[in-house]
């Protein structure tokens, strides 16, 4: 409870494997969305360099369920870079986070926007991302 971890996803090679002394960036996306879930987070933010998840007029979604998420990578609304944070940010949700935000990184103070935003029920501002 009022824990806001921020990790910098980085792994190594195994002691005493042929890749013992080699570092490894990991997808931030990866790491952010199952160590929330494991953690039963109540939120987990993802940073782009977009608006967010945008419909095929470019238009911001500002909410989307999981099954949205499904239905809009299967007729290819979302697509590319999009599809792993969306997925990840699902998977999220359905390890029991309770609220993913994929929010634009290029927002000024867009991560405070979104987490003091929406109030009791942290619904974020829907302003700054999906």
């Amino acid at each position: 409870a009022g824990i806001s971890p921020v990790i910098a996803p980085i792994g190594m090679g195994c002691k005493g494997q042929e890749d013992e002394s080699v570092v490894y960036n990991i997808n931030a996306d990866v790491a952010a969305g199952r160590i929330a879930g494991e953690l039963k987070a109540a939120r987990v933010l993802f940073l782009t360099d977009i608006a967010g998840v945008l419909d095929k007029e470019m238009t911001l979604l500002k909410s989307l369920s999981c099954d949205d998420i499904d239905d809009l990578i299967g007729d290819e609304t979302i697509t590319g870079g999009m599809i792993p944070k969306v997925t990840y940010a699902t998977d999220a949700v359905k390890l029991g986070v309770q609220g993913a935000f994929i929010t634009d990184g290029r927002v000024p103070h867009a991560l405070l926007n979104e987490i003091l935003a929406g109030g009791e029920n942290g619904l974020g501002s829907g302003e700054g991302g999906t």
